[in-house]
């Protein structure tokens, strides 16, 4: 085989190929050579272009090697490959003809020194979410507006600094509570699990951030542990997972009944900017006058009809009164005429008396009887007036608003507080007051029928 293949090369050596032969023979040689292999590197220059590619370097501490991986194939990666992450790669070894560079083209790509951890994640993740653990019915809301807000985090990370900055700046008004616990390394998963108890049995804080920033998925191992994700969801107090950078998922992650990219968006989260609180209130300020405003007019518009409903009744009233006044008058008139004649008349009987025209018990028993009559006629004009009047009174009744109303009827005025008498004047949709016996009502037309006789 050896001689056979350098006279094939001694033959190939004799021809004078062009540039693209040159470079497909070598393309060909590589892959029949090398075919599939693994190779361990550092992402560096990575690059997603718009066709959904990836174009990548590998490279150890004496050399790099450019790599492509197509669309069809980085859709199947479970992560989102960074600068500086360390990766193993099943490429085939090939050259790029047109340029005649060397590459290599990755059929896979995994993270390199993690792969049982990132399967021991998996199989944890697919547990806990076939349990029910990540529902998103079991997901507590965040309060709009917390009075305090608990930070969950080592204290010489630099995610706190990040958190207590972002608070400052936007929520000053908030109080802040910092639980110290560590983030990273032997029995660390363990330690955030209690103190995730200790908080929520402590009730100080409204909503709790747990925070660190990102790190190799040996340094975030910790928020992957099942202890910290069942505490989580144990917790009373709802938690905002904040973990390392955006591209960083861990199982405290799906966990979180909300989980925020970074810890700075965790601080974001928790509460309104104080900027935005006050645009607010002065929004709901203007629209609390504005609706008082109208309020007060349509009470001033009922005050006005109800005043003029009111009003109406009392002219029959006034008359009623006059015409009382009168007959009391005429009455008195007409008293003060029967006595003037019936002292007359009694003069000029005690004058006939006088002289002898006639017996003393004829004329006490004629101003007896005269004297009763005048009563009888007095009493008898008193019960026309009182008749008259209790009439009246029975006629004022009926014309009585509230009388009406408490009859089943109710007043209709349109939007200017006009009363409604014709359904002309009405056509769908329009608004409508309706005041009842007791109370009013806010009605809209469905339909009106004009009347037509």
């Amino acid at each position: 085989m050896e001689p056979e293949r350098n006279g094939a090369n001694a033959d190939l050596a004799r021809v004078c190929l062009t540039v693209s032969q040159l470079n497909r023979a070598v393309s060909g040689s590589l892959q029949r050579e090398f075919g599939l292999q693994r190779v361990r590197g550092e992402i560096a220059s990575f690059v997603r272009a718009a066709s959904g590619h990836w174009y990548f370097a590998l490279k150890d501490a004496g050399a790099q090697v450019r790599c492509v991986m197509f669309r069809g194939r980085n859709s199947a990666v479970d992560f989102a490959p960074r600068e500086g992450d360390e990766v193993e790669v099943h490429a085939a070894v090939a050259l790029y003809e047109a340029r005649g560079e060397f590459q290599l083209t990755v059929e896979s790509l995994r993270r390199f020194g993690a792969g049982r951890l990132w399967e021991e994640f998996l199989r944890l993740r697919q547990r806990l979410a076939a349990e029910g653990l990540f529902s998103v019915e079991r997901k507590r809301p965040l309060p709009r507006l917390p009075r305090a807000v608990g930070v969950a985090t080592s204290l010489q990370a630099a995610a706190l600094r990040d958190v207590l900055a972002t608070l400052r700046r936007r929520a000053p008004y908030l109080q802040i509570v910092v639980y110290p616990v560590p983030v990273q390394g032997l029995d660390a998963g363990a330690r955030i699990a209690a103190m995730l108890e200790a908080v929520s049995r402590r009730c100080e804080v409204d909503v709790l951030l747990l925070v660190r920033g990102g790190g190799s998925i040996e340094d975030l191992w910790a928020f992957n542990e099942e202890v910290v994700a069942r505490a989580i969801r144990a917790s009373s107090v709802p938690i905002i997972v904040g973990v390392g950078h955006e591209s960083d998922f861990t199982i405290a992650d799906f966990a979180a009944d909300v989980r925020a990219p970074t810890p700075t968006a965790a601080a974001e989260l928790v509460a309104p900017e104080r900027s935005v609180l006050l645009r607010e209130i002065a929004v709901r300020v203007r629209a609390l006058g504005a609706a008082g405003t109208r309020l007060l007019a349509q009470r001033a518009q009922r005050i006005d009809y109800a005043v003029r409903i009111l009003g109406a009744p009392r002219a029959p009233l006034r008359g009623l009164e006059s015409r009382i006044a009168d007959l009391h008058a005429r009455m008195g008139a007409q008293a003060a005429q029967h006595l003037r004649r019936y002292r007359q008349d009694l003069a000029a009987r005690l004058r006939s008396l006088r002289q002898g025209q006639a017996p003393l018990p004829l004329l006490e028993r004629r101003v007896a009887d005269l004297t009763q009559r005048l009563r009888v006629a007095q009493q008898r004009g008193v019960e026309r007036a009182k008749v008259l009047l209790a009439h009246r009174q029975r006629a004022l009744a009926h014309l009585n608003v509230q009388a009406v109303l408490e009859r089943g009827f109710s007043i209709l005025r349109d939007a200017h507080g006009a009363p409604l008498t014709d359904a002309a004047r009405l056509a769908p949709g329009d608004a409508i007051a309706a005041t009842l016996a007791r109370g009013s009502a806010q009605l809209r037309v469905e339909n009106a029928k004009p009347h037509e006789g």
